[in-house]
């Protein structure tokens, strides 16, 4: 190719959903006057009466995956343009172009290449015509078979799912409703060579759509939508209901980010205070978990409220939120989603560190954690993020004395304040020093020992609670 001249040109058309008889005569006449036309695949009922063309069927034999096929496909395509380049070539794709077409993707976005699109009739058209719906009115996703479980994120319908070619990936979406037969429509629809001769549609059984019909790559499937669980995005419900409060009631509309600090933080105690009923799991029954359910809820809530005032603001939406969380946590798993080697939960977490801290342009582990953390968390966080980046951390005997020297010198040398409306603040600096070092020594051996220091001194202070109430009970009846 000749770098300083125009780049080749590839003219790429559709061939339609089903025979010869839905080629649009634009497209007919390009592939008769083009000097050079090359075809996908022969595979499919409108390019096997073409004469004259060559096809890139031979790639699907020579690589292990479909991306490596398309990629390769577009390899071809690009060396065969520049050798007939400035005269352009034609590439048939069967349906139209612009639907579920990698080859063309991967064509528009390559610089090498100039590309122009004559769109045919997709297959999609005789799916609606079939189906006698509007898919914009029903609110249908069209879905990728291979990438189903992705795509619907857990969503049963309404949707198209494409290119279902094998018994397989019928399976595969089949068994991804796991047990939960309440989360699937009873019936779906498979739509089988549409526009041939031997055209099927056929309704079936959710647990049937493996073994009705012998699949090919001009079978669809249609899962319509269904009423319970996750057949409706609960999401966009949930999202369509803080808009309504935020528009009708006065208490809602009058929020910000700021009065709603306290609700959240209280919600998430109180998801935390769920969360304590399964410290021992064989404990955990039924409630439990609608205990965690409603208070996971209520959490939501509160995140859906502030996405919805940041879109209000025109800042970010709850479809921003979890694709930046989706991508961040991608980001942060090279050894789940890259190349990164890492075999131990100690290697993920100092690879984690390394990561945030490119991520953020931080100059140290300790950036981003809020200041706000109650004590001994904040603490034990500190505590480490040191060891994450093999810093020292204070040993219990480190400094002039040692933790029970510490635990001495305060019963012995100190007064002891009985009185219960004593300040809190009355202690000098050196004391609360000598305080804060004792409950730093104590929150490094509750994290060595495994355990949190947080939840130890709530737990022994709910015990001190009861036995307040046992003593106000036996004072009570002794009068």
């Amino acid at each position: 190719m000749n770098g300083a001249g125009p780049r080749p040109h590839i003219t790429v058309v559709g061939l339609g959903p089903a025979g010869a008889s839905y080629l649009s005569n634009v497209v007919v006449d390009l592939m008769a006057a083009a000097e050079r036309v090359l075809v996908r695949t022969l595979r499919h009922p409108a390019a096997a009466g073409l004469v004259g063309v060559e096809s890139l069927d031979h790639h699907y034999e020579e690589a292990e995956t479909f991306e490596e096929v398309y990629r390769a496909m577009v390899e071809e395509l690009v060396t065969v343009a520049g050798h007939h380049a400035p005269v352009p070539i034609v590439y048939a794709v069967p349906g139209s172009p612009l639907i579920a077409e990698r080859t063309v993707e991967l064509l528009r976005a390559d610089p090498r290449v100039e590309v122009s699109i004559v769109p045919g009739l997709s297959f999609l058209d005789l799916a609606w015509e079939r189906l006698g719906l509007d898919p914009l009115s029903e609110g249908v996703r069209l879905v990728d078979a291979e990438r189903f479980a992705g795509q619907t994120d857990g969503r049963a319908g309404p949707c198209l799912v494409a290119q279902c070619w094998s018994r397989s990936l019928l399976s595969e979406i089949k068994l991804s409703a796991g047990v939960h037969e309440d989360r699937v429509p009873p019936e779906v629809v498979l739509l089988h060579h549409l526009g041939l001769d031997d055209e099927q549609i056929v309704p079936v059984g959710w647990w049937d759509m493996d073994r009705t019909i012998a699949p090919d790559h001009l079978t669809s499937l249609f899962i319509p939508g269904h009423g319970s669980a996750r057949g409706m995005d609960e999401m966009a419900r949930l999202e369509e209901l803080v808009r309504t409060l935020r528009a009708q009631c006065p208490w809602d509309r009058a929020q910000t980010h700021s009065t709603l600090r306290p609700h959240l933080l209280e919600e998430s105690y109180e998801v935390l205070d769920a969360l304590g009923e399964f410290e021992d799991p064989g404990d955990a029954d039924g409630s439990a978990f609608a205990h965690l359910e409603e208070e996971l809820g209520d959490l939501l809530f509160q995140i859906v409220f502030h996405a919805r005032l940041a879109e209000e603001e025109g800042r970010f939406t709850l479809a921003d939120v979890a694709r930046g969380v989706h991508d961040k946590l991608v980001h942060r798993h090279p050894h789940v989603f890259g190349d990164v080697s890492a075999a131990t939960a100690e290697e993920v977490g100092s690879n984690w560190e390394e990561i945030k801290q490119r991520e953020k342009g931080r100059s140290s582990v300790t950036d981003g954690i809020p200041n706000a953390l109650p004590a001994l968390l904040l603490s034990t966080k500190l505590q480490r993020k040191a060891l994450a980046v093999n810093l020292h951390v204070p040993a219990l005997g480190d400094g002039p004395t040692g933790l029970a020297q510490q635990i001495a010198a305060l019963a012995d040398d100190l007064p002891v304040v009985a009185e219960a409306d004593a300040p809190l603040t009355a202690a000098t600096a050196d004391i609360e020093g000598l305080v804060g070092d004792l409950l730093f020594a104590l929150t490094d051996l509750s994290r060595r020992l495994g355990i949190d220091p947080e939840q130890a001194l709530r737990s022994r202070a709910l015990a001190f609670r009861d036995h307040i109430v046992e003593l106000e009970g036996q004072s009570a009846r002794s009068r």
